[in-house]
């Protein structure tokens, strides 16, 4: 059987396959461009966890090429070491060092010198978490809460405000998860990241567009007031109703201020039982903390004025195809895949389940609320309105 002769790339070709990566090109179009097949390209960018290396650059301080010819010719014609040395205004033990780690004053080659240099350059940045194996449990421990790695850099920049050393970036631990050479972090903490992948990948926008359905006397978001449009108040929430297998469904709701979820096992996409979920719901909130809601033009809301009569509560709905006008809510089922992934049967999990799902959630930190967590701002709500 004959094996495929492997492929060495030069740097300009891992430079081009950089700059498609971080365009949004897929690793199967990356790896036709380059005419290999799609492990190899995927092995190539593993290899840094998806961080595009950063580019390689000599030292200001280190003896450059036409120095090494000059140090050559010095030695050739029988010149001291300090001769050169004052010759290159470099110090004499600087000389010394140059020389004997390249072959000495017989062997001693400007080309061959300036190569091994280069190669010995080339060695990692030690990490921040290397050898700080408190900030490695307190990271380990987050991760298994599935805190998300922005969450733990913004708790830890809060809760050791005084203390560097227990201080880090997002990426610093993206990259300690992905680049598994740096050995800090286990691989098996990749488990508890929300999309579980094993590398980062670029940032893509979503194409993804929401079916129309026809509502009758629906009410357009352009009409909503303003004091909900700045978030200026609680009470106002956006839902949606999201879909597992074997006709599953669970209802999501967001509200806008504080980000606290709720999520309601529905038992079809009929509105029938969409709208029963979402007023059984309803009623477990006092009516100051829930006043309007915010909805996609899903056919399961046909009803919406059963929900309207029966709650009090106003329902908005958003323009065709227009996700991020429930911004807040969209983020929130993004998050649920990592507890609810697609593909798997909901229908499973009971509402105490669900419950305990949305409180996880409810207790992490969140980046837009200054790293506090959505239950603490909603029960200061429910404390002020008691």
């Amino acid at each position: 059987m004959l094996r495929r002769k492997r492929r060495w790339y030069t740097s300009v070709e891992k430079s081009e396959m950089w700059d498609r990566w971080q365009q949004g090109e897929s690793l199967n179009a990356i790896a036709r461009a380059f005419e290999t097949s799609h492990s190899a390209i995927t092995k190539n960018f593993a290899r840094f966890g998806g961080f595009r290396p950063p580019g390689r650059q000599r030292s200001r301080l280190a003896l450059t090429l036409s120095q090494r010819e000059e140090i050559s010719r010095g030695l050739a014609v029988g010149l001291s070491l300090r001769t050169i040395a004052r010759q290159l205004d470099r110090a004499p033990s600087t000389i010394s060092r140059e020389i004997n780690r390249n072959g000495g004053l017989k062997r001693y080659r400007a080309n061959q010198a300036d190569e091994a240099a280069w190669d010995r350059a080339h060695r990692p940045k030690p990490c921040k978490l290397v050898g700080n194996l408190q900030l490695q449990r307190i990271i380990a421990s987050k991760l298994q809460c599935h805190w998300s790695p922005d969450q733990i850099a913004g708790w830890l920049k809060q809760a050791h405000a005084g203390n560097e050393r227990l201080q880090v970036s997002h990426e610093t631990i993206y990259r300690s998860l992905f680049i598994q050479a740096r050995g800090v972090l286990k691989r098996e903490l990749l488990q508890h990241l929300r999309t579980r992948r094993v590398m980062r990948y670029p940032q893509k926008t979503s194409l993804k567009g929401k079916g129309l359905g026809h509502i009758t006397d629906a009410v357009s978001i352009r009409e909503r007031p303003a004091s909900v449009e700045d978030r200026a108040v609680p009470g106002h929430w956006e839902g949606d109703l999201i879909c597992g297998s074997s006709n599953s469904f669970i209802a999501t709701l967001v509200e806008r201020q504080t980000r606290y979820v709720m999520l309601a096992k529905v038992s079809g996409k009929d509105t029938e039982s969409v709208i029963n979920a979402l007023i059984k719901q309803a009623k477990k909130l006092p009516g100051e903390l829930y006043q309007s809601l915010t909805w996609d033009r899903g056919s399961e809301m046909a009803d919406h004025q059963r929900f309207t009569l029966d709650t009090d509560i106003q329902v908005y709905f958003c323009d065709p195809q227009s996700p991020w006008q429930r911004g807040s809510n969209e983020n929130t089922n993004r998050l649920l895949r990592q507890y609810l992934p697609k593909g798997t049967n909901w229908s499973l999990h009971s509402q105490a389940k669900l419950n305990a799902i949305a409180r996880q959630l409810n207790e992490r930190p969140r980046k837009t609320l200054g790293y506090e967590t959505p239950a603490e701002r909603f029960n200061a709500c429910v404390a002020s309105t008691g």
